[in-house]
């Protein structure tokens, strides 16, 4: 299914961007159960799906349908604290420890390091010291029974501090969600309220951003909404489970937020077009470290053929999103997936694949590889 928002007729709408109709296309034909797609660039704008909304179904995912955007909440959080910082509430380099005097923190971990994850601290989804250290449980038939237990963000901090630390502060990078964990416990310390009440005050209301939610413990995801599933073995047996309702704490601002893809398109460009934050905050947002180049809660990535691309990316255990944008914010790409997720990760290889393809057709100017 495709359409073109400009006034072409629905008819015709599929031969308006069809190079991009053929790659989710193929993307469900690699396993994904259901894609959705929207692109805005010089041409207008374009959304399309591929696929179906429910394992084993014929109709297609809802275009404006809301889902889990995993990691994509990182950008979010990382854009209030930044708000905050703008307010004069904190400085991105003053020390963590001085506001979350509970956890007793290295105290050379600072505001800016949490956002741009080289404070050091353990990743309490597990992390590698160079062998794996398990920390949740986000996997496996343990989790699926588990599911949709309680995890207060205060019993995530705590868990990963339990554990050493990667690094000393500063020297070096490792992306560890409990650093956006320690950012939402900051948000609520220095202004007294819930991360949801500050998200609709700085971001979700300014921008108009009805699709989006804070869940928190919630549940549930609004309709419209395509459906996650889980694969795990039961006594030699393989059981695929519908995972679309459940308790997202286990993640916190790791990765909790719901939205739509209209909802990301409409944050990014935002963010990137300078309606969010000051210039010099904006700047070093996406002023990316050396290592891997991630700002401020964003990618910045070189693109083939040239350019850049402001971005963020995220999965959770069954849906997952994709939020693109130059610079300016001009060009926007930003897709919602579901598909069957299991503990061996088996669609990150296509979806890895798949998002090369679509940024090198929206960004770098086609001929996306096959």
């Amino acid at each position: 299914m495709a359409r073109k928002i400009t006034g072409a007729l629905d008819a015709a709408a599929d031969q308006d961007r069809p190079e991009l109709q053929k790659i989710i296309q193929e993307m469900v034909d690699s396993g994904f159960v259901g894609v959705t797609l929207r692109v805005h660039d010089e041409r207008g704008e374009w959304v399309g799906s591929a696929g179906a909304g429910e394992f084993g179904g014929t109709e297609q995912p809802p275009v404006d349908g809301h889902f889990r955007i995993g990691s994509n909440t990182k950008t979010f959080t990382a854009t209030a604290v930044l708000q905050l910082v703008a307010e004069g509430r904190l400085g991105l380099d003053d020390a963590v420890a001085g506001y979350l005097p509970e956890f007793g923190l290295d105290e050379r971990i600072t505001v800016r390091m949490l956002l741009q994850h080289t404070s050091g601290v353990f990743n309490f989804t597990g992390d590698y010291y160079p062998e794996f250290v398990p920390g949740v449980v986000f996997q496996g038939k343990e989790w699926v029974e588990g599911r949709f237990r309680t995890y207060r963000p205060e019993e995530l901090v705590r868990l990963a501090l339990s554990k050493p630390a990667r690094f000393e502060p500063g020297t070096d990078w490792s992306y560890a969600n409990t650093n956006y964990v320690l950012a939402r416990l900051l948000i609520e310390k220095v202004t007294g309220r819930s991360l949801g009440q500050e998200m609709q005050r700085l971001i979700l209301g300014p921008l108009g951003l009805t699709g989006t939610v804070v869940p928190d413990t919630s549940l549930d995801i609004p309709e419209p909404h395509a459906h996650a599933y889980y694969r795990y073995e039961e006594d030699g047996q393989e059981k695929v489970v519908d995972v679309t309702r459940q308790n997202p704490s286990w993640i916190s601002t790791g990765g909790d937020m719901i939205s739509t893809t209209r909802d990301l398109a409409t944050f990014i460009s935002a963010l990137v077009g300078g309606r969010l934050l000051p210039a010099e905050l904006l700047a070093e947002m996406c002023t990316p470290e050396s290592k891997a180049g991630y700002g401020l809660g964003v990618f910045v990535q070189d693109v083939p053929g040239g350019g850049k691309v402001i971005t963020h990316n995220g999965g959770i255990t069954g849906h997952a999103g994709l939020m693109y944008s130059t610079p300016d914010g001009r060009t926007t790409l930003t897709a919602s997936l579901n598909y069957v997720d299991d503990t061996d990760m088996s669609m990150g290889g296509s979806f890895q694949q798949a998002t090369q393809r679509l940024v090198q057709e929206v960004f770098g100017g086609g001929q996306a590889a096959g």
